[in-house]
């Protein structure tokens, strides 16, 4: 039997960390409104676990929520204020993939993008698989 796939991350001043078993879901990016005041950037990058597969294992214990629509809410650090993710109230967590301690695996790469059209027009969305795209 394969052995699950750990990942790790937390909070900008460790106050909040996490461990998450595998696999992560749906990586993507979005660009929603909420998204963008959430993270402070114009995309925001998501892999989403179920509920029962992340462990808030810092000091300060799971994030702080703030209610964003009728299904989610935002979640963060109550002392740095570091976006950590989104809880949706159907037992999915989405978590930031700046937050995770090695955010470069593969498995973490965005399959798609969410809201392209609330993007700025002249910001320009590259697919980071193709490589024609590259710089």
């Amino acid at each position: 039997m394969a052995k699950p796939k750990i990942y790790e991350g937390g909070c900008l001043c460790g106050n909040i960390r996490f461990v998450a078993t595998g696999p992560a879901l749906k990586p993507h990016t979005c660009s929603c409104r909420q998204c963008q005041q959430h993270s402070g950037s114009l995309t925001q990058m998501w892999v989403e676990f179920s509920q029962n597969q992340v462990e808030w294992t810092g000091p300060g214990g799971a994030p702080a929520k703030w209610r964003s629509s009728e299904w989610s809410s935002r979640a963060f650090c109550p002392v740095c204020g570091s976006t950590i993710g989104a809880i949706d109230d159907k037992p999915t967590l989405a978590i930031a993939v700046g937050t995770f301690d090695s955010p470069n695996r593969q498995e973490l790469a965005p399959l798609s993008h969410s809201y392209v059209s609330k993007r700025p027009k002249w910001w320009g969305i590259c697919d980071p698989r193709d490589a024609s795209s590259a710089h």
